[in-house]
């Protein structure tokens, strides 16, 4: 039996994200009531919090742009149409910067969310102690997750927090201040955030280990990566999804997949909810797929030709379970991204979720992490490593199985090991817009760009400019002398 869990939630632009126990439903209601004399009670207090998560579903977030953007960085992916130029590898032309204004835009959003809640919820008269500290906890998650993905692509930003709640001209930070904010948050969402969220598709103690594995690994604290990778592995709380043949991995990524062991947090969408499904899917898929029956724009597309598509083992049945061959009048070669496919789609909406951050993630992690502590492969970096590779091959992943196992011998060094991990991250990840990320944070991009592509990257393409509309609305920015070179 499924229990609907539902909550009318109040924000000046709010909206409202509320998942069930046992299945995933959203639910929207924002009324006119303004934040003084909202967060007073545990529901009120709640329903701000599930405002944070609202903007993880629009189309210029996580619900589709900003992902596209991300996969066309890398070198097995391109794009199509208004998106073509990104292929250049060259910054972003004025239709791009446009779409990234939007980005910018509701990442804000959700972190003057968060800083409402980190503000409000501990003067809340009727919220226990416990309670608030809870609720700061995932607010300051969320915060600090939103400028992990804004210090990431634009380097230095404004800094918003619940001290300057109300200020519209702030100055731009440097990158080290907005990693010091990043820290302090998510070392703080680890240590008061419970066990288990507070509903599916909320943080709990372990999502923020996760993301701070991430954080350090970025860097370069490979002591930190390692322990709050480990304490994740060491809980017991997740293990990897077993797989046979290759539409096993519907488990992970399909329609229905909710909760599995393996999820350490999904961004929740629902087709079910009219304006919540993930819109993704319609810039992944063909015009006519059963894959996504309304059809789509194949707004990104690989060549199975290209260098990196074609070292792709075939006997791994991620390759199988992610590409389809499909005509959208560029090459016999081409092939979709089918990882996120909703065949029981009536709308340019699924009803998928966004996998942030997986068991897998967080085991290729550890694997790296473990690596740079040492300065050089393991044979526990090899085997969380191995883990992954079994599963994708269809193979029990504690089981040695000499023909699909990394050797400890097969790579010396930390450099060379850390760019085979992020190889097969690449594989396991392709289509979730992770991998540009993990080339920026080895400083290898524009050399893989070069290998595979053959194409020189200029050096402004690696950070997104800041957009024009910020240096209008904010005096505390200089537009030449904050802007990101090159733009």
């Amino acid at each position: 039996m499924k229990a609907y869990m539902k909550t009318a939630y109040s924000l000046l632009a709010g909206g409202l994200f509320l998942l069930s126990s046992c299945s995933k439903f959203l639910d929207e209601r924002p009324q006119a009531i303004a934040a003084e004399n909202f967060y007073t009670t545990p529901i009120e207090v709640e329903s701000g919090l599930n405002a944070i998560y609202e903007t993880v579903r629009y189309l210029s977030t996580f619900g589709g742009f900003y992902t596209i953007q991300h996969e066309i960085n890398t070198e097995y992916m391109y794009g199509r149409g208004s998106f073509a130029p990104m292929n250049s590898y060259d910054g972003l032309d004025n239709t791009n910067v446009g779409r990234i204004t939007d980005t910018w835009n509701n990442f804000y959003k959700g972190i003057r969310n968060a800083n409402l809640v980190i503000q409000k919820a501990p003067l809340a008269p009727a919220v226990t102690d416990a309670e608030k500290l809870r609720y700061v906890a995932e607010a300051r998650f969320m915060r600090g997750l939103f400028y992990f993905h804004l210090v990431r692509n634009w380097a230095g930003v404004p800094l918003h927090t619940e001290h300057n709640l109300d200020s519209i001209n702030v100055k731009k930070s440097s990158p080290e201040v907005i990693y010091n904010l990043i820290q302090e948050d998510l070392v703080f969402a680890e240590n008061n955030l419970p066990d288990n969220p507070r509903m599916v598709g909320t943080a709990s103690k372990w999502t923020a280990k996760t993301a701070l594995a991430e954080v350090y690994l970025t860097l370069k604290k490979y002591d930190l990566a390692r322990k709050a990778a480990w304490e994740v592995i060491d809980s017991r709380k997740f293990s990897l999804v077993s797989v046979s043949v290759a539409d096993d991995f519907e488990k992970l990524f399909g329609r229905d997949a909710n909760n599995t062991s393996e999820e350490i947090f999904y961004f929740k969408y629902s087709s079910k909810v009219a304006g919540q499904g993930y819109q993704y899917l319609a810039y992944l898929h063909a015009t006519k797929t059963t894959n996504f029956p309304p059809g789509g724009f194949g707004t990104i597309y690989a060549d199975s030709l290209n260098t990196f598509m074609k070292n792709w083992d075939r006997a791994d049945l991620r390759y199988r379970f992610t590409w389809y061959a499909a005509d959208v009048n560029i090459s016999p070669t081409t092939v979709l991204c089918k990882k996120f496919s909703d065949r029981q789609a009536t709308i340019q909406q699924g009803n998928n979720d966004y996998p942030l951050y997986r068991y897998a993630d967080l085991l290729l992690f550890y694997a790296e992490a473990e690596a740079g502590l040492n300065n050089g492969p393991t044979a526990d970096a090899v085997e969380k490593l191995n883990m992954v590779r079994r599963r994708a091959y269809g193979k029990p992943v504690n089981t040695a199985d000499p023909l699909i196992d990394i050797k400890l011998t097969d790579y010396t060094g930390y450099d060379a090991f850390a760019k085979r991990v992020v190889l097969e991250r690449a594989y396991e990840t392709v289509g979730e817009g992770k991998h540009w990320f993990d080339l920026k944070r080895l400083g290898i991009a524009q050399q893989v760009i070069k290998d595979v592509e053959g194409l020189n990257m200029t050096q402004k393409h690696l950070l997104w400019p800041i957009p024009p509309r910020e240096f209008n609305g904010n005096t505390a920015l200089d537009p030449t002398a904050d802007q990101n070179p090159g733009y």
